[in-house]
């Protein structure tokens, strides 16, 4: 039937190493991890990229999680089963030790590799990066309490994975959850009412309703509660599914949230009745506590956006090369060129921060105030500027792109979450003012690696001295700090983005970045509008 001939379609992009085609992640973990085994992230790279891999992340996001909270007796069971595909990619994952790795063997640059790792298999399949990145950020919480890390750490190191709902003494591998947040509180944790009251055997018994609780179906959870009988007693625990001889607690998932994206991961909310947990860390602390897994996760959403922006510029790109319109192949049309131009820079960006970031945060690279600041100040910034770098990659595969059958779609939905996630917009914005008056030294430390940058660019040299001005404004004026705030962590973005570029990266990708970003003469506000001066033909090949 000639009427059905298909022509002048892309191929699908599948059985791509999403290493060895990603020349910025490869560059970025040359740099910051340069003893890293470039052979597994190939390894890795060849089995996201894969058809089957795509099909098991098509599947895990199509045939959703479903609670069960009741057998067929009436028993409460509280268990959310799962397509096979998304353990199949849990699995994965876990065996590739994307959740501990970097805690199992820590060495000069085993957490950017551990993050380039964790960006591959992210950029194909990101729920289950919610997990994963929670069991990852357990670790530095969880060692506040030595007993209960010298118990749990061996099976969180593990990389076996077990998805049984059985005591975890009998399991090789855990994987662990968290749940702060509370309807009437949201980001305001000390407005938490959920109770703990202290048993005779040293454990608590955990009474409330939590608002967010992702991946209910994980072993054990922190939990944040009010100690009782304790002023600003708000203190974590750890509460896990099956207690010590394998007896289930009183772990009561409520509902699944039906979300925008994020549609393989399992969020929920859950009740707690009597609920068993062991104390973490000090009374009364308990924000300070789990501050130490937030941060983390907080590190893994700039991953996790840095993955999804690759994913959509190879994508973008792939279409690109392979379609043809007006009598040309589209990524040969100079329109089309500086969009897909535009879309790897911002990738690359993200990227390379990402990685820098990563290192900062290795045993003995003794950057701790820089890294208190840089955190936040790159999840705000890069977390947001993912949605609409999703949306424009999805614009360049016209009609196609907005169908479900592309994975920019589900992408476009899936970017969001990760600028809500670990505090949002305005809540990072305050922390960051918060991290300047109570820890000057982080600002201290980020000034001073800023610095190192100097003299290399006039445009950069500028961009510094607007952000100290406006670090400057806000010290000298702190009524109107929270209205500048976000105006002030925009400018330390774009500052830590252009110095990492400018140290580390090649000369024309930080051109560039100083030319479309930075520089407010030549700088603008849609993607496809670099300037004449850019090379945009190496973006494009790098992309």
């Amino acid at each position: 039937m000639t009427t059905h001939t298909v022509f002048n379609q892309s191929a699908p992009r599948v059985d791509v190493n999403e290493f060895s085609t990603n020349t910025a992640l490869q560059d970025a973990v040359a740099v910051f991890a340069p003893d890293a085994d470039t052979a597994r992230l190939g390894g890795i790279g060849a089995e996201v990229g894969s058809a089957s891999y795509q099909h098991d992340a098509e599947l895990a996001n199509t045939i959703t999680p479903v609670l069960r909270s009741h057998d067929r007796w009436g028993h409460r069971v509280d268990e959310v089963e799962f397509h096979p595909g998304y353990h199949r990619i849990m699995e994965q994952s876990i065996g590739w030790g994307l959740h501990t790795s970097a805690w199992a063997n820590p060495h000069p640059g085993a957490n950017a590799e551990r993050a380039a790792a964790f960006m591959l298999a992210s950029q194909v399949e990101p729920g289950h990066g919610c997990p994963v990145s929670m069991t990852h950020a357990v670790v530095p919480a969880l060692r506040l309490a030595p007993d209960l890390a010298t118990e749990w750490e061996p099976k969180l190191l593990s990389t076996s994975y077990d998805p049984e709902f059985r005591d975890p003494a009998t399991k090789d591998g855990v994987i662990f959850g968290m749940a702060m947040t509370e309807k009437q509180g949201g980001s305001d944790v000390r407005a938490n009412t959920t109770t703990a009251t202290p048993n005779a055997d040293g454990t608590w018994s955990l009474t409330g309703h939590k608002w967010f609780c992702s991946a209910p179906q994980s072993d054990a959870f922190l939990v944040i509660a009010q100690a009782a009988g304790v002023p600003g007693g708000l203190s974590c625990f750890l509460v896990p599914r099956v207690l010590p001889g394998g007896e289930r607690n009183v772990f009561l998932i409520q509902r699944l949230k039906d979300k925008l994206g994020n549609k393989s991961n399992a969020s929920s909310e859950i009740e707690l009745n009597g609920t068993i947990g062991w104390m973490v860390g000090e009374t009364g602390r308990g924000v300070r506590t789990i501050i130490e897994m937030v941060n983390r996760t907080r590190l893994d959403c700039i991953y996790g956006t840095a993955a999804g922006m690759r994913q959509v510029v190879a994508e973008a790109a792939w279409h690109a090369r392979h379609r043809s319109a007006f009598g040309a192949t589209l990524i040969d049309q100079p329109a089309m060129t500086t969009v897909i131009a535009d879309l790897q820079l911002e990738a690359e960006a993200a990227t390379w921060t990402a990685l820098r970031l990563a290192s900062a945060h290795d045993d003995g690279a003794g950057e701790e105030d820089f890294r208190r600041l840089a955190t936040a100040v790159a999840k705000y910034w890069v977390c947001k500027r993912g949605p609409h770098h999703a949306y424009e990659g999805l614009e360049c595969l016209g009609g196609n792109g907005y169908t479900e059958l592309f994975p920019l779609a589900r992408r476009y939905r899936e970017q969001p979450v990760l600028a809500v996630w670990e505090g949002s917009g305005n809540v990072i914005a305050l922390d960051v003012l918060r991290a300047l008056v109570k820890q000057p030294t982080s600002a201290e430390a980020f000034d001073a690696e800023m610095a190192t940058a100097l003299g290399r660019d006039e445009r950069y040299d500028a961009q510094v001295a607007r952000m100290r001005g406006l670090l400057s404004e806000v010290a000298a004026r702190p009524e109107s700090a929270e209205r500048n705030a976000r105006r002030l962590v925009e400018s330390m973005a774009l500052t830590l983005q252009a110095q990492v570029l400018l140290t580390h990266a090649p000369s024309h990708v930080a051109d560039a970045f100083l030319a479309g970003r930075v520089d407010p003469v030549t700088r603008s506000m849609e993607y496809g509008t670099l300037g004449e001066g850019v090379d945009v033909d190496r973006l494009v090949d790098r992309a």
